[in-house]
C-alpha cells in the first residue's frame, strides 16, 4: 500500500505544474502574403504548425511545462524523505518528504514556466521561419522594417570643395568679363 504522503505529493505537484499553461498553437501573427488564397494560407499554416512541433521535439509546451514541474516535485520528495530519514528516523522522512515535496513543487512550478516559455519560443520561432520560406506574411522586428535612407544634407549654405591641386581653370566665355 502507498503511503498517503507520497499520494498527496503526486496530487500536489500535478496541481501544481497544471497552473502553468501556454498556448498549444503559435502566439505570433501571420497573414497570407500577396497572391495568396485563404486556402493555400490556411495550407501553409497547417504544414507549419506540423514542422513547428516537429522541431521541439514532438511535445507542446504545456507538456513539457508538466513534465518539468513533476520531475521537481518528485526529487525534493525524495531528497526531503532522505535527509529527513538520516536526521530523524522514521517520523523525520515523513516531515522531510512534506518539505520537500513544498519545496520541489515550488521549484518545479518556476522550472515548468520556464521551459513551457522556452518550449514556446522555439516553437514560434520554427513557426515564423516556416511561414516566411511559404510566402506568408510574418511579423519582423520594427529595427528590420524600417527604410534605410541615407542621412539627409545638413541645412545651411553649401560650399564645394576646392580645385585640386594644378588645376588651370579653362578661358573665359566670349561675351563675360574676365575676373
Amino acid at each position: 500500500m502507498k503511503s498517503p504522503i507520497f499520494i498527496l505529493a503526486g496530487m500536489l505537484s500535478l496541481m501544481l505544474a497544471g497552473c502553468v499553461s501556454v498556448p498549444t498553437g503559435p502566439t505570433v501573427m501571420a497573414l497570407p502574403g500577396s497572391g495568396k488564397t485563404f486556402d493555400q494560407f490556411r495550407y501553409d499554416d497547417a504544414e507549419c504548425r506540423h514542422y513547428a512541433q516537429s522541431q521541439i521535439g514532438g511535445t507542446d509546451a504545456n507538456q513539457a511545462a508538466t513534465d518539468a514541474g513533476v520531475r521537481s516535485a518528485v526529487v525534493g520528495t525524495a531528497v526531503g524523505a532522505a535527509a529527513g530519514a538520516v536526521m530523524g528516523g522514521h517520523e523525520g522522512a515523513g516531515v522531510g518528504a512534506g518539505t520537500g515535496l513544498l519545496v520541489g513543487s515550488m521549484a518545479g512550478t518556476s522550472a515548468a514556466q520556464s521551459s513551457a516559455y522556452g518550449a514556446q519560443r522555439n516553437y514560434d520561432n520554427a513557426y515564423i521561419q516556416c511561414m516566411y520560406a511559404r510566402g506568408e506574411q510574418v511579423p519582423v522586428p520594427a529595427s528590420m522594417s524600417r527604410s534605410r535612407q541615407a542621412p539627409a544634407a545638413p541645412a545651411g549654405t553649401y560650399y564645394p570643395p576646392p580645385p585640386p591641386p594644378g588645376y588651370v581653370p579653362p578661358p573665359p566665355q566670349p561675351g563675360y568679363p574676365s575676373r
